[in-house]
């Protein structure tokens, strides 16, 4: 199981887990992706409603029936578990059944899936620590920017403090190599973060209509360079989780 989080928003976090999630698809992997930001933004990539019958506190409970809430989507070998109440509703649940990670929500379909990716707010609460504490990885879409890396540290410093051993896995979104500071930001990270993922995400207008074409890039603009640099990624993050 891998998390896409960012305590920073605007970095790229949803587009990235929609697109690795495709290309997981592509490469033959039974993937679910399951939009835990209120914002919805994945499940409306995905031509879904922000919606899960019955409620989410159902699923939290194990109430629930999986094949009642999560649909497939138009991407093949990709299901969606929607967005469905605002996380604050979410943290209040798992704050109740602190025995009741996501990882034990999940148990009753994780057979029927070789990956799940969580797509997760940008902010530090309890659902975070859930996350944290559940997942293989966090992948953390960085900005090459100074206060793009100051968050990551935050975020280390947070995982530090409550001996949270989860492997971060930074990767650079957005960038502009004609720029002399995101090249010397990119260029500084092996020493900083040697966990990071080397394969750089440039900036392109094409991410953008993700929102018009409400697709993957690799369904729309298969050619393009961010769709060939989410490709390229993907196989690292394979290789690694190999």
């Amino acid at each position: 199981m891998l998390a896409l989080y960012s305590i920073k928003g605007g970095v790229g976090k949803t587009a990235s887990a929609v697109n690795l999630a495709a290309e997981a698809a592509a490469a033959g992997h039974r993937v679910l992706l399951w939009d835990l930001d209120p914002q919805a933004a994945t499940t409306f990539y995905l031509r879904a409603k922000p919606k899960v019958r019955g409620g989410v506190a159902r699923l939290v409970k194990g109430k629930a029936a999986f094949d009642k809430v999560v649909r497939a989507t138009q991407v093949a070998n990709l299901d969606l578990l929607p967005a469905a109440l605002a996380s604050r509703e979410l943290d209040h649940l798992l704050a109740e059944r602190r025995d009741n990670q996501l990882r034990r929500i999940l148990k009753p379909i994780r057979d029927d899936y070789d990956l799940v990716i969580l797509d997760c707010p940008p902010s530090l609460s309890t659902l975070s620590e859930s996350v944290f504490a559940s997942v293989d990885a966090l992948l953390v879409p960085i900005v090459p920017t100074v206060l793009s890396l100051r968050t990551l540290e935050q975020l280390r410093d947070f995982l530090d403090a409550r001996d949270i051993p989860c492997p971060v896995w930074p990767f650079v979104t957005l960038a502009d190599r004609r720029r002399t500071l995101h090249r010397e930001i990119i260029a500084s990270l092996p020493e900083r973060w040697p966990l990071r993922l080397s394969h750089a995400i440039p900036s392109a207008s094409v991410v953008e209509r993700m929102g018009l074409e409400r697709a993957p890039l690799r369904a729309f603009a298969p050619r393009t360079a961010p769709a060939q640099a989410y490709r390229r990624l993907w196989e690292e993050i394979a290789q690694r989780l190999a």
